[in-house]
């Protein structure tokens, strides 16, 4: 018991040296961070240390885990100050009964939440264990070597097979697909759950053998770690050549580590490991979230102990400081020690467990796991909700509705008409190529340079339907024929091209609906490599194309390209797709393209803006140069890259503008609406584009029908931002749509009146919002405002954001689990926030305050009991209970129906979700401040001194009597306050009540002797001739009426003087 204090006094000194360590770590990492040169197959020739390739999830070691603990249990006030008083016993002139009415609760909780800790730090340790010891082959110059994940280190060559984790940040060389490409899943990293296409090192994938890789002499330059995972620079040089080979490297030939192989084998060359690879650095330290409620319980203890010591000082003083005065000062102090109840905390971590299985349990919202138990009563004390768009309150599900031709629109219903189009046009251009094939091409040529002739409405389908059924990066899968084993196969000579087994991949949703309704159309992409790309005709026939270039979509560039070669007439198009904003500098002049966006938006549409441009065979070639140079450089690639790009987007021919909606979740408008009655604030923080965003809003009711939509102006520069402040400050309740960098901005200079405006608000949407500024705006409400804020998002993306806030819901979705695995609660479906929080919010905030409140009030009566003995007596610092009883009151006495108080409800559930109005009143706070605390401290004053001087006015001739009257009023009393406090009777609650009684009564008749070892003095405390006469019965009756009689009136008083709002609505 001695070490337990020494721990206490090293620990702080093990976190300084914690906080010292970690700040060095983080001084050297910063400077380890630099570009590296890697040798092919020769770790050996690395000119640095690079950290070591292993996952570590775990909080502790084997050496800091008691410490850590303990530090972390008595960073609480209330357990520090037990540890104190229980060490205190150990000095002779101090003790005061048994050592273990102190020792016993102490270690009991401590022993529950270490082995809470250690079941989940084992956990932690078996699932890095289970990471760390995968095998992977590693080549070597004598052959495939295996290698655990742990040891690979920067220069390895390893081979990863189809559906095999990838260890560690790697360049990809080379794959067994024949392509020279293969897809990964990236779901673990970004939470995307399409799959991505990797290109390998053609240099690399054009050796013969495997062997080859070791008989060249080849390095790759990487730049240095870094968090953006969309985004790497390197090159790889093979110096044996003749001229050396230059190859520049992007993100498309890179494998980051915890994405998944999805076709094929894949060989990389490793080039970061550890700490260093992107899916660890992107990884933040979840903090350890403490709710509301039991900062205003640790809060409310500092008080008690301030009363405590109080009381102790006036009962010396009563005494007239006589003797050794102090001692008797240390004395009082731990008498009244009860004051603060160690059982709080307890009896707190029980309820929390006790909601959480509650939420998991009610079958109105199927699917909900509650992941971080220990703040459930935070769901009840919410004021911003922040939310995620993409999956959360749409479905992420794509349909194409429109299709725009300038001066012809077609919608849902009109689809039957472009079919026609498509079929009577490719059939005539396969009866004219039949018929003269050396004619047809010359003809589109002049036709091309004469000046424009409006073409037919059917020639502009067809090369709008050709458009979209090129430019995209979709590749169609084959399901193989077994389908039994669920592989994914390629159809290679055969080109078993069946529609029934197609599925399109792709890395966004809106290009598989665009290249689905090409197929629904007539003209279906069938096969798609990385040099050509196949398309069946309405007629069977199969058009191939060969891709020269593909430029892919960025979210600076909002726009993808691709040029392509008609292999039947050799022509090149440069096709283009992407935002309007983007897109209309690039298209030739036109009157209709800004107008009908406009109405699109409004309709709730995604747009996209389709164009084209002939280039020919000179053109080409000269763009192919300049782009390759481009491509090679080291400074500014990206930069000189656009810039080549820039000149061939000129003077585009817009062909087309589509749309596409993406559905609302079920329900998702009734339940935004009731967070709104509920005086909930909600936030809209996407990274979508602009119009979008705002169309969500209206569809969705975010922003009502009545309400003014305020759209901030991009701004660059403090003086733009001022102005901009200005003009939103003058308009009244309209809600605000703000993008990602203009908040930034705003955030630098006028943070304070920008949080203040925005929080006045009915709603707020941020859109273009990077997963960092999400984390950051949710970390601005908290400081501004204070208020507990909520975030709820499905994808990896959100993970920050969920972190963040004071309570994270995570969807598990279509973008993959990393969500919902981060988040504290998850739940299915984004309509089932509702009854989350206006029931199982409500219920848990209120069932807590309600039980802190009555175990202090449980601590406080015995104190008082105790204060008024010893002033009686004469000051004597001498206890009024022996050990056993004390325990026995605290835990086997009173606790079941104490406890059964986490089964009150103060209305039905199908009240609090018909009145959403209810939840308002929760989060001002009022079920739990210093005012009710006060009342339940007066009640416990006046019942303890009813209780003592009524025993003692009452008392025959022994004392003993006392102590048998006292206690027995005492324990009738509590279980009385139990049965006071309850709002709505549940059938365990009575049985808790009179098993506890039972309990008592079965103590007084067993336990006889056991309560005579007290104090000689005292004589036994149980005379059971005493105990069974009447005068007894009716002392106790009288006493106990006498206390809480009064609280029953006041109470029914209360009830009809100003009943509480919940009241009105159940009578």
């Amino acid at each position: 018991m001695e070490d337990s204090v020494g721990d206490e006094k090293f620990m702080r000194p093990t976190n300084l040296h914690y906080c010292c360590d970690w700040l060095i770590n983080i001084c050297r990492r910063k400077k380890e961070l630099k570009a590296r040169t890697v040798w092919l197959g020769c770790p050996e020739k690395c000119e640095e240390k690079y950290p070591k390739n292993s996952i570590k999830n775990q909080k502790y070691n084997i050496f800091t885990f008691i410490p850590g603990v303990l530090y972390e249990q008595f960073k609480f006030f209330l357990n520090l100050y037990f540890l104190v008083v229980s060490c205190s016993q150990f000095v002779p002139a101090l003790k005061i009964g048994y050592l273990y009415t102190y020792w016993a609760p102490l270690g009991f909780v401590l022993a529950v939440t270490m082995i809470r800790e250690a079941v989940d730090e084992f956990r932690r340790f078996q699932r890095d264990k289970e990471m760390n010891s995968q095998l992977y082959s590693k080549l070597t110059i004598r052959g495939k070597v295996q290698v655990k994940s742990s040891d690979i280190q920067v220069g390895d060559l390893i081979i990863v097979e189809k559906n095999q984790r990838i260890p560690s940040d790697m360049v990809f060389l080379r794959t067994s697909e024949k392509t020279g490409s293969c897809f990964i899943r990236t779901d673990q990293l970004d939470g995307e759950t399409d799959w991505k296409l990797k290109v390998a090192v053609s240099c690399t994938q054009r050796l013969p053998a495997l062997g080859d890789l070791f008989s060249i002499s080849a390095y790759v330059y990487a730049q240095k770690p870094q968090l953006d995972i969309h985004g790497f620079e390197g090159t790889f040089t093979r110096e044996d050549s003749d001229p050396p080979i230059h190859e520049s490297l992007s993100i498309e030939n890179t494998l980051w580590a915890s994405t998944v192989v999805a076709s094929g084998t894949v060989i990389g060359v490793v080039i970061y490991t550890g700490k260093e690879t992107r899916s660890v650095m992107n990884t933040s330290n979840p903090k350890n979230k403490v709710g509301l409620l039991d900062l205003e319980l640790n809060q409310l203890t500092k008080a008690l102990f301030l009363a405590l010591v109080a009381l102790s000082v006036v009962m010396v003083t009563l005494q007239g400081f006589v003797g050794p005065w102090y001692r008797n000062l240390f004395r009082f102090l731990l008498l009244f020690s009860y004051i603060i109840p160690i059982s709080l905390r307890v009896n707190l971590d029980m309820g929390k467990a006790a909601y959480g299985w509650m939420i998991m349990r009610d079958e109105h919202i199927p699917g909900t796991v509650v992941r971080t138990s220990t703040i459930p009563e935070e769901l009840g004390r919410l004021v911003y909700l922040l939310t995620d768009k993409t999956g959360t309150l749409t479905q992420n599900e794509m349909i194409f509705k429109r299709l725009h031709l300038g001066t012809v629109s077609y919608g849902t219903d009109t689809m039957d008409e472009i079919q026609n189009h498509i079929i009577n046009s490719y059939s005539q251009m396969f009866l004219q190529t039949s018929g003269n094939s050396t004619s047809s091409t010359p003809s589109r040529k002049s036709q091309s340079s004469a000046p424009k002739v409006r073409k037919s409405v059917s020639s502009r389908i067809h090369e709008a339907v050709k458009a979209i059924a090129l430019c995209h990066n979709v590749t169609p899968v084959y399901e193989s024929r077994a389908g039994v084993t669920g592989e994914t196969e390629y159809a290679e000579v055969d080109q078993d091209f069946s529609d029934e087994n197609r599925t399109y991949q792709a890395s966004s949703p809106d290009e598989v609906a665009l290249v689905q309704w090409t197929e629904s159309v007539g003209l279906t992409l069938v096969n798609r490599d990385l040099t050509s790309m196949q398309l069946k005709t309405p007629g069977g026939q199969i058009l191939t194309y060969s891709i020269l270039q593909i430029f892919p979509f960025t979210s600076e560039s909002k726009r993808m390209g691709i040029i392509v070669r008609d292999e039947s007439t050799a022509e090149i198009t440069f096709y283009m797709k992407g935002a309007d904003v983007a897109m209309s500098s690039i298209v030739q002049y036109n009157d209709w393209l800004e107008e009908e966006c406009g109405n699109m938006a409004r309709e709730g549409l995604r747009t996209l803006v389709v164009a084209k441009k002939s280039l020919t065979e000179e053109q080409y070639q000269d763009f192919e140069n300049r782009y390759n140079q481009a491509k090679l450089s080291i400074h500014d690639r990206t930069l000189k890259v656009a810039a080549v790009v820039e000149s061939v987007e000129r003077e585009m021919e817009l062909l087309c503008l589509t749309g596409v909606e993406d559905q609302l979740q079920a329900d998702v408008r009734p339940a935004l609406e009731m967070l709104r009655n509920a005086g909930i604030k909600i936030w809209m923080l996407t990274g979508d584009k602009l119009e979008t965003a705002t169309c969500i809003a209206k569809s969705s009711h975010l922003v009502s029908r009545t309400q003014d939509i305020h759209v901030f102006r991009p701004v660059t520069n403090r003086g733009e931002a001022h102005l901009e402040l200005n003009a939103f400050r003058r308009k009244h309740d309209c809600a605000l749509v703000i993008a990602g960098d203009s908040l930034e901005v705003c955030l630098k200079y006028y943070e304070h009146e920008l949080v203040e405006l925005a929080c006045q608000c009915p709603a707020v949407v941020c859109c273009r919002c990077s997963p960092t500024q999400k984390a950051h705006i949710v970390k601005l409400l908290q400081q501004h405002t204070g208020k507990r804020t909520c975030a709820i998002g499905d994808g990896g993306n959100d993970v920050s954001m969920i972190q963040a806030a004071d309570c994270g819901i995570g969807i598990e979705g279509k973008e993959g689990k990393q969500a919902s695995l981060a988040a504290d609660f998850s739940i299915t479906q984004f309509k089932h926030i509702g009854r989350l929080l206006m029931v199982h919010g409500r219920n848990s905030y209120k069932r807590s305050a309600a039980l802190g409140q009555f175990v202090m009030h449980r601590g406080l009566i015995i104190s008082t009991m105790q204060a008024v003995f010893s002033s009686v007596f004469y000051f004597a610092s001498v206890p009024l209970y022996q050990g056993f009883l004390m325990v026995g009151y605290a835990t086997i006495y009173t606790m079941f129906p104490v406890f059964s108080l986490v089964l009150d409800q103060d209305v039905k559930p199908e009240m609090a979700l018909l009145y959403p109005e209810l939840y308002k009143d929760l989060t001002k706070g009022r079920s739990l401040s210093f005012k009710t605390f006060l009342i339940w401290v007066l009640i416990s004053i006046y019942q303890g001194g009813i209780l003592m001087y009524g025993a003692l006015v009452l008392f025959e001739s022994e004392f003993v009597h006392v102590v048998a009257i006292s206690f027995t009023a005492l324990i009738l009393t509590e279980l009385l306050m139990v049965a006071l406090t309850i709002r709505t009777w549940h059938w365990l609650m009575v049985v808790a009540e009179f098993l506890s009684l039972g309990c008592y009564v079965a103590s007084l008749a067993f336990l006889n002797e056991y309560f005579g070892i007290g104090r000689v003095s005292f004589g036994a405390f149980l005379d059971v001739a005493f105990i069974t006469t009447v005068t007894f019965l009716w002392k106790v009756s009288a006493i106990t009426v006498v206390s809480c009689l009064p609280l029953y009136i006041l109470k029914y008083l209360k009830r009809k003087l100003s009943p509480p709002s919940y009241s009105k609505l159940t009578s």
